[in-house]
């Protein structure tokens, strides 16, 4: 019997959350799917509101949102920053780590089990490159709130159909997917992955069985995706 899926979510309006959310709506056993944001997304004509809803909130204030994460199994976040390299360190610190954190205490207090982040390959909280290590720093906090069940997605470059964010990522999306296949064995969690194989992965691991701290990189996202 197929696992009856109830799921909160949070950054759903990017390009990653994006395609969790329509792998989501064609899954049949979604039962019910809520989405929390800064402001609405577009779903597709005919989505049942009983079965998808959706709440604009204040991301930074945990009690705008605390009442729609009650009953849910599942929570997916995909917050975070494009381009941390606009802001300041401290900027990025408080909406790439202590924001998800107040998310995923709140989901932890309020009975969700499994517990899913888009985070980066090579997290660690002990490396000496910020970015990295303020994605290590997050997964070990989430990992000390001690959910049944957390799945820790560590993509390295993300293919997204269009340039979003200038000549650096232009240059990226045209020279990295000729690098990719000749990243093999252990190079394989450096290969790039496609956003919509990112966002289909993300979905389809929630109905799969599973315990603890999972953390999944390019040969996972391919598993669950074929």
């Amino acid at each position: 019997m197929a696992q009856s899926l109830s799921v909160v979510m949070l950054g759903a309006s990017g390009a990653v959350g994006g395609h969790v959310v329509s792998t989501l709506l064609a899954m049949p056993d979604l039962k019910r799917l809520t989405l929390l944001g800064r402001r609405e997304m577009a779903l597709p004509g005919g989505t049942s509101k009983a079965r998808v809803q959706q709440h604009v909130v204040n991301i930074e204030s945990p009690d705008t949102y605390v009442e729609f994460v009650t009953g849910h199994d599942a929570a997916v976040c995909t917050l975070g920053v494009g381009q941390p390299s606009q802001m300041t360190k401290a900027e990025f610190v408080y909406i790439d780590k202590d924001v998800v954190i107040a998310f995923a205490t709140i989901c932890k207090q309020n009975g969700v089990r499994h517990f899913e982040l888009l985070g980066a390959v090579g997290a660690d909280s002990k490396s000496r490159a910020f970015y990295l290590r303020i994605k290590g720093e997050l997964e070990d906090a989430l990992a000390a709130l001690n959910f049944e069940r957390l799945s820790l997605f560590q993509p390295s470059m993300i293919f997204t159909p269009t340039n979003r964010y200038g000549v650096q990522q232009a240059l990226t999306l045209a020279f990295w997917p000729m690098l990719s296949p000749l990243l093999f064995g252990p190079l394989h969690k450096y290969r790039g992955v496609r956003v919509e194989t990112l966002g289909a992965a993300m979905a389809k691991q929630l109905a799969t069985k599973g315990s603890g701290v999972q953390r999944l990189r390019w040969d996972d996202f391919e598993a669950l995706t074929k």
